[in-house]
């Protein structure tokens, strides 16, 4: 359906006619399927037809679903609204009379049209804001319809003349449109007896949008204005169809489309000044996917406002936004934790997928290598058909999905080489010794590094395969690693690459006397010494000493010789000491 509503729109406007036709019939079907697919209709059905800027649809689509849903809270709150209705009637009257004798005083030409809000965003309101039914005193707004577009912004001056505008509750939709092409202005006045007022100003041409949105095209095929909104919707669909690509996934998808259908919106503006809608709390890195996938992948910081700001930074309305990218950059799986926009979400999960995937498969290869020549054999001269069988009998799709399985623990290497020369001959030989893995430090997600004794270059260290995550290296006398040698074939011999071209991070705890300054003193030492500071605490002053803990980046074991040599030489330094965590990998 997704790809069909992608080439040509009118799918979907089918499909939602269909949908508002079993609503308006489900009393013909059981309570548990009334609930099930009213509740489907308005998570994922009045949604769309919101985006796509129907909407009389989507009203109806949430008042159908609340009725069925909530059929008790339904028919109390229809009663109170046709109780409130005669008590409310005369202050309407009053407000609707007002606002047409001062248009009229304003020599302008206008409509003016009394609305009930509906009853679904009523019972929302409710819920949201805490309040009861007596409490929400906006259930009445109304529609002021002129004939061109100066004409609302004289029409919006001549209603703040006569009521007072509530600070805060404006809105101009017709500068700045919303994703479905829907354009009003929008005000809340203080009207008699104290009563808020909702009135939108519109054109003839923007209520039809308004009311009929994308369908706006065939019902009005003389005015080719409405081809905007037909673009902008076609934009969307095309970014569903990406979403749908990279998440593979259909529960995964689903939970996208739901994050991106968003209520509420803010508008950002690029460097060129272009203005781009938003969902509320979206952040740099959704601003990023939301301008061009590479760019999101490729992101490292954030302007707004001219000023660098972190990348959870929640945008506002009028905020102007620059991301800063690196050639070499790659999304952050912490990231996940605070994007908002299902694009960004999707692409950001879609990049760590491959890149997992791409890192274990060669794990797995070096692993599987290891453990053929340990058995005496050689990698290379194995035939394809054996992995054609292999791949067969393990019901696994292809040959990199095994290795892929052998890098992330999911599979035994040692397991899966005697299965490969199993194929071949009757008897699996037995296995040997072999040669140790080489470790460069870069091979990135599908080897870790303990967090529980931070190995470092020049440290022995032996390699455990955990399952779904991989290679995770430890020191040869990490207790973490010593309580967990229970599975001999799990644990692998690993050694470091002379040449591993990258920082690790090591814990230092240095205890010097406390006298002011002391902290400046060695973190200009560090510095000096060619290593960052990537974390420092303090313990709570006791005496004469205070203990620093430092968490610093360094190459190998030589070059933390050094820093503590300089550390060393400072007066007010009494001790100093490599330091592990105490947390369990």
């Amino acid at each position: 359906m997704l790809l069909a509503m992608a080439r040509d729109v009118r799918v979907i406007l089918i499909k939602l006619a269909d949908r508002l036709h079993n609503m308006r019939t489900l009393d013909a079907v059981g309570p548990a399927k009334r609930r099930r697919i009213a509740k489907e209709t308005i998570e994922i059905y009045a949604p769309i037809a919101s985006r796509l800027g129907l909407d009389a649809l989507y009203r109806e689509l949430q008042d159908l679903s609340f009725q069925h849903t909530y059929p008790l809270r339904h028919r109390v709150l229809a009663k109170a609204i046709r109780s409130a209705r005669g008590n409310r009637r005369e202050v309407v009257g009053k407000i609707a009379e007002g606002i047409k004798a001062k248009l009229a005083d304003a020599k302008i030409e206008a409509t003016v049209q009394g609305r009930e809000k509906h009853l679904f965003s009523i019972y929302r309101k409710m819920v949201e804001k805490n309040l009861s039914f007596s409490e929400v005193l906006d259930i009445y707004g109304f529609r002021v319809i002129v004939n061109d577009t100066p004409s609302c912004y004289l029409a919006l001056g001549a209603l703040h003349a006569i009521y007072k505008p509530v600070p805060g509750k404006f809105k101009d939709y017709i500068a700045i449109p919303k994703a479905n092409g829907y354009q009003s202005l929008h005000t809340t006045l203080i009207g008699p007896y104290g009563t808020p007022v909702e009135v939108q100003i519109r054109t003839w041409d923007m209520n039809r949008i308004a009311e009929t949105g994308v369908a706006s095209h065939w019902l009005y095929k003389d005015d080719q204005a409405f081809n905007e909104v037909q673009q902008r919707t076609h934009r969307w669909l095309q970014s569903l169809v990406e979403i749908q690509n990279a998440s593979g996934d259909p529960a995964e998808f689903l939970e996208h489309v739901k994050v991106d259908l968003f209520p509420d919106e803010v508008y950002v503006f690029t460097p060129k000044g272009k203005i781009m809608s938003m969902p509320r709390g979206a952040t740099p890195v959704d601003f990023a996917y939301a301008v061009h996938t590479d760019i999101g992948n490729r992101c490292i910081a954030a302007k707004v406002n001219y000023e660098l700001v972190p990348l959870r930074t929640e945008l506002k309305n009028g905020d102007r936004v620059e991301i800063i990218t690196a050639a070499h950059a790659h999304p952050n799986p912490a990231w996940l934790s605070y994007v908002k926009t299902g694009k960004a979400r999707s692409q950001i999960r879609h990049f760590l997928k491959t890149m997992q995937l791409e890192e274990s498969t060669a794990l797995g290869e070096r692993l599987l290598s290891q453990a053929l020549r340990a058995l005496e054999s050689d990698p290379s001269a194995l035939g394809p058909w054996r992995w054609e069988r292999l791949v067969r009998d393990a019901g696994a799709k292809s040959r990199q999905e095994i290795l892929a399985d052998i890098g992330l623990g999911k599979r035994l290497a040692a397991i899966v080489a005697r299965q490969l020369l199993a194929l071949g001959d009757q008897t699996a030989p037995e296995l040997k010794p072999g040669g140790a893995i080489t470790v460069r430090g870069s091979e990135g997600m599908a080897v870790q590094f303990a967090r529980c004794c931070r190995p470092i270059p020049g440290d022995p260290i032996i390699g455990f395969i955990k399952k779904g995550q991989g290679l995770v290296v430890h020191t040869h006398d990490c207790p973490t690693a010593q309580k967990s040698r229970t599975d001999p074939e799990k644990w692998i011999d690993v050694d470091w690459d002379p040449d591993t071209g990258r920082m690790f991070d090591v814990s230092i705890r240095v205890i010097a006397a406390n006298q002011r300054g002391v902290l400046a003193k060695v973190a200009a030492a560090i510095a000096d010494a060619g290593s960052n500071i990537d974390n420092v605490s303090m313990d709570e002053e006791r005496g004469i000493y205070t203990a620093m803990q430092f968490t610093v980046q360094i190459q190998n074991r030589m070059h933390l010789a050094q820093l503590m040599r300089s550390l060393r030489r400072i007066p007010e330094v009494v001790r100093i000491g490599r330091t592990k965590d105490r947390v369990r990998d």
